[in-house]
């Protein structure tokens, strides 16, 4: 395969006829993880302030939430995953300052935590509405 001679590749960046262009991703990702030995510790007037905090936690970090379900035993998520990010990255910090956050706080008896792993599972974009939907629709 040969490329036009004005196409010079930098990095993510590449230059085409002078005009530069750059990554664009849409990678959609529900996320999923459960509580410690599924324990149903997230009690009913901890759901929403964990649910703030971790909306509040993801957007300090860029993290792009489009949508976001704590129950009483796990936690749905569906993320906008941008190229400068990777999955296992922001799992890792979402359910590690929630960890900590929760037991600084003392917001449950005893520790608390959450499952090793997680399930994450791509969505395309013809999809979105009914993820979110599902996502929303936890409670009800």
């Amino acid at each position: 395969m040969t490329f036009p001679s004005t196409m010079i590749n930098h990095g993510a960046r590449e230059v085409l006829g002078g005009t530069m262009l750059y990554s664009l991703t849409k990678i959609y990702i529900h996320i999923v993880w459960r509580t410690k030995w599924r324990e149903i510790s997230l009690h009913t007037e901890l759901r929403p302030r964990l649910r703030d905090h971790l909306a509040c936690y993801a957007a300090a970090k860029d993290i792009q939430l489009e949508e976001l379900s704590v129950q009483p035993d796990h936690v749905h998520l569906l993320v906008s995953l941008p190229s400068n990010q990777q999955l296992d990255w922001v799992v890792k910090m979402l359910k590690g300052e929630s960890f900590h956050w929760i037991n600084q706080q003392k917001l449950v008896d005893g520790t608390f935590g959450w499952q090793r792993g997680y399930g994450a599972f791509s969505v395309s974009r013809s999809h979105l509405g009914r993820v979110r939907a599902y996502i929303k629709n936890q409670d009800t």
